[in-house]
């Protein structure tokens, strides 16, 4: 039921708008979750860098489980009506809506619930989109150039958020005069981070939904809810007996949980444990942008020759040895070194994970296996951010509550390496 006809050219220009669409959304991820806003709440509204982190992990992990529950089915009706681009639209709009909101939450402890609230409502509607929106890549990717393409939508996602970061760094957070005379004295130029965000996250998702074809409909209304339901109890029933895809779901399950913890809190850890100040954490964003953007551009390819599982298995490694490392340094310029050297191997596990999962899924089952892979990614996320906030909270320390993640990267990939590739 492709939208493309069969053979192994696609048109130029829906494979570019797809993978713009990551360029669009690393708005939210890079300078709401992590590098800018993210670093201001702990900093600048919360009453102290501990309750902040733990506050700010409660709501990753409400919007996490959010996801867990609902994205199997959603891709499953999906599936079942065919079409994906009004789901993707309509979590695209949630999260930008929730975005511009955050303008709204002042360095003041009574602003805390407003700016937990929002967050939690435009993470998950970044998470839903990224279902639907991953379930295109197997109609508009040929067959042997999965990877390619699945890194270069990467690619951009981290070019994206680095462009975005360095506009708020020049123009409005380390700006003498900021932008449109936003007053510093109540963080209006670092605030600016929300509504930013929610208009490159707008403007830079339209050439998807112009040029890149959906699947076509099959079902409507009632019908595609009930056949979708149906289809995904099936599908739950039958898991078991596809043990291959299984244990990679399970993989995925925990090592993306110590991916998604470390993203989470990486700008966090620098502001609160390393001492960066506002704009040194949005510094380290884009250099840590730059180097994780090379590494899924450069990784494209070796998904592709050598395959994704291999790919992945190369990253996790490379994360625990610098990981390790990053926990027991103190010097800001150590922590510069390994961290951007932590960057590469970043991009090339999440893209490879994702071509990894396009290869498995069966036909006609992207968007409900997408779904599931969003469940497992989901699924123990609460796990990650709890268990950082309880050790932070616990030893009264950053460090040894990202010390955790560790233990997710290496269980993953002990599993992982259980996994049988298909053919490429």
């Amino acid at each position: 039921m492709s939208a493309f006809p069969p053979g192994p050219l696609r048109p130029r220009r829906a494979i570019a708008a797809w993978c713009l669409y990551d360029w669009a959304n690393s708005a939210f991820p890079a300078v709401i979750s992590t590098f800018v806003f993210a670093a201001y709440f702990v900093q600048g509204v919360a009453q102290d860098a501990a309750r902040g982190t733990a506050m700010w992990s409660w709501a990753v992990t409400a919007s996490a489980l959010a996801v867990a529950v609902l994205s199997p089915a959603l891709g499953a009706i999906a599936d079942a009506a065919g079409r994906r681009k009004p789901w993707l639209a309509t979590f695209t709009a949630l999260s930008v809506a929730a975005c511009f909101f955050l303008w709204f939450v002042r360095p003041d402890p009574a602003f805390v619930l407003l700016g937990l609230v929002l967050y939690g409502i435009g993470n998950a509607g970044f998470e839903f989109a990224t279902v639907f929106y991953n379930a295109m890549l197997a109609d508009i990717a040929p067959p042997a150039r999965i990877g390619r393409i699945s890194g270069w939508g990467w690619g951009l996602g981290y070019a994206g958020g680095l462009v975005c970061l360095i506009i708020l760094l020049v123009f409005f957070v380390n700006a003498a005069t900021p932008l449109f005379g936003l007053d510093k004295a109540t963080a209006e130029h670092v605030r600016a981070a929300g509504p930013m965000s929610a208009l490159w996250y707008a403007l830079f998702s339209i050439p998807l939904f112009l040029w890149t074809p959906d699947a076509p409909r099959k079902l409507a209304g009632r019908a595609a809810v009930t056949r979708g339901l149906s289809d995904l109890a099936r599908t739950l029933r039958g898991l078991p007996r596809h043990g291959n895809v299984l244990r990679y779901l399970i993989a995925h399950m925990i090592y993306t949980d110590g991916l998604n913890t470390l993203f989470a809190f990486g700008g966090i850890y620098a502001a609160g444990t390393i001492g960066m100040n506002i704009a040194e954490v949005t510094m380290f964003g884009i250099g840590l942008n730059i180097t994780a953007g090379l590494g899924a551009a450069a990784f494209a390819w070796i998904d592709d020759w050598i395959g994704a599982k291999k790919t992945v298995s190369i990253a996790l490694v490379a994360l625990t040895v610098l990981g390790g490392a990053i926990l027991i340094v103190h010097d800001k310029t150590q922590f510069w070194v390994l961290a951007l050297a932590l960057g590469c191997f970043f991009g090339p596990a999440q893209a490879a994970s994702r071509s990894l999962m396009a290869r498995l899924a069966p036909p006609g089952l992207h968007a409900e296996m997408f779904g599931l892979y969003a469940f497992t990614g989901k699924a123990t996320a609460f796990v990650g951010p709890f268990v950082l906030g309880s050790v932070t909270l616990a030893f009264d320390s950053q460090r040894a509550g990202l010390a955790t993640v560790l233990l997710f990267f290496v269980t993953g990939l002990a599993l992982l390496l259980t996994v049988r590739e298909p053919g490429r």
